[in-house]
């Protein structure tokens, strides 16, 4: 079958497309750089997703190869794929776009917005605060005297993210803005659940956790390795409290989260990434999980109903 793979030169796209080139199928790769095409029987450049030739550019590349499915994998391209204009342009050429609605979306693709949600609906996270009312006097629970996360509301890969300690963020060295999220330093393990809601049923069928064994930058930034972790109490909290997050932003199709521990060892969401992460090698039965839905078995396989 055809799969469409954007951001195919990034570390979610190229182990995505590796894992389906295994499976059998055939892979068309986009990306806004030129890309190595190994694992792809195509590959297109494209122009930035904010570009106002990008969506014409992937449905002309979808109708050119007769895609059966698209996978996005970048998350600037998230919420303008998933209007429905925009949704409706590329699924005119007979594909599926595996993403969740644009309500859930845009506010998993806004960090601080992400925490609003969760917070209401009891979902363990960090002690919070938006960038500009960092030390406000109403904002009593975020304690000036604990180190903090700043990270933009707005981003990915672990870009701009800052570990700030105590005398860091009242030394008034630090600017602050709106734009910032500030998120009290959870310093225990870190996890990466990857998770599988079926978009028709709203069941989570998949559900693996996968520990952060190295991070980039010591205690912070994207993982070097990772280990998948066998169940035992706390990977179980971990899963629990992953699956009310996505819950919770009523995501749908395959999920990526960033959970830490507290000092107390409960597991606390970071963020939340509405679609496939760059670990998702290590869970192999989420990539299947979205080729039965979709109803592209591996080629000689048959998958029971």
């Amino acid at each position: 079958m055809n799969i469409l793979i954007t951001g195919v030169g990034g570390p979610a796209g190229s182990s995505l497309a590796r894992q389906l080139h295994g499976r059998g199928h055939q892979v068309t790769g986009v990306d806004m750089n030129p890309a190595e095409a190994e694992h792809l029987a195509a590959f297109r450049q494209v122009p930035a997703a904010r570009d106002a030739n990008y969506i014409h550019a992937l449905r002309e590349i979808t109708r050119e190869q007769d895609i059966d499915l698209v996978i996005p994998t970048v998350s600037e391209e998230l919420p303008i794929l998933a209007m429905d204009q925009n949704r409706g342009l590329l699924e005119s050429t007979g594909a599926m776009v595996l993403l969740s609605s644009e309500a859930s979306i845009r506010i998993a693709d806004d960090k601080y917005l992400t925490m609003l949600v969760l917070n209401d609906d009891h979902v363990p996270i960090p002690d919070f605060v938006r960038g500009d009312l960092y030390g406000h006097p109403s904002v009593a629970r975020f304690l000036p005297h604990q180190n903090a996360i700043v990270k933009p509301r707005v981003s990915r890969g672990g870009r701009g993210v800052r570990l700030l300690t105590a005398s860091q963020l009242t030394d008034g060295s630090q600017e602050l803005s709106s734009t910032d999220l500030v998120q009290r330093f959870a310093p225990g393990r870190e996890f990466a659940p990857m998770l599988f809601r079926n978009p028709d049923t709203g069941n989570i069928d998949v559900c693996v956790v996968v520990e952060k064994t190295e991070l980039r930058e010591g205690l912070i930034g994207n993982a070097v390795s990772v280990q998948r972790c066998e169940l035992d109490a706390t990977t179980a909290h971990v899963a629990q409290v992953a699956r009310a997050a996505v819950v919770s932003l009523n995501l749908t199709g395959p999920v990526d989260l960033d959970v830490r521990l507290t000092d107390e060892g409960q597991p606390v969401v970071l963020e939340i990434n509405a679609r496939f992460g760059a670990n998702s090698a290590a869970a192999p039965e989420l990539l299947e999980a979205v080729l039965q839905y979709a109803n592209l078995p591996a080629p000689g396989k048959v998958v029971n109903a």
